[in-house]
């Protein structure tokens, strides 16, 4: 029935913060941008090498809401990479903080977590 995951959807608070973080430190590649007036709202589509889309919208005032990863709700969002050690040093040379390198016990994969501007917990994960 399911045929894969089209897009996550992100609510920013600092839409040009967040545009730069997934954009130019991220790599993600913009597919559309769109300002909607009517909603003081801007809606960026990103696109990542495998087609999955991730939505960032900006909306005035939008409530805080928990973003840890032991939080009620969406955990954290994983991102497939070829090295979690070449990401982490690219990544890091950017700005960006992670928690240690671990071994996922299970698959033998390596991973580790770091968080967006709003501290969205985001997920790298070898292949």
């Amino acid at each position: 029935m399911l045929n894969g995951i089209h897009h996550a959807a992100i609510i920013c608070s600092d839409y040009k913060v967040s545009k730069n973080f997934y954009t130019a430190v991220l790599g993600l590649e913009i597919v559309a941008e769109n300002y909607r007036a009517e909603r003081d709202s801007y809606k960026l589509d990103l696109k990542l090498p495998d087609g999955t889309q991730i939505e960032l919208f900006s909306f005035p005032n939008s409530p805080s809401r928990p973003s840890y990863p032991e939080a009620l709700g969406l955990r954290h969002l994983a991102f497939v990479v070829n090295s979690v050690e070449d990401a982490v040093e690219h990544l890091t040379s950017n700005g960006v903080s992670f928690e240690p390198i671990r071994v996922d016990e299970y698959t033998g994969k390596t991973y580790t977590f770091f968080s967006d501007p709003d501290g969205l917990p985001l997920e790298l994960y070898g292949q």
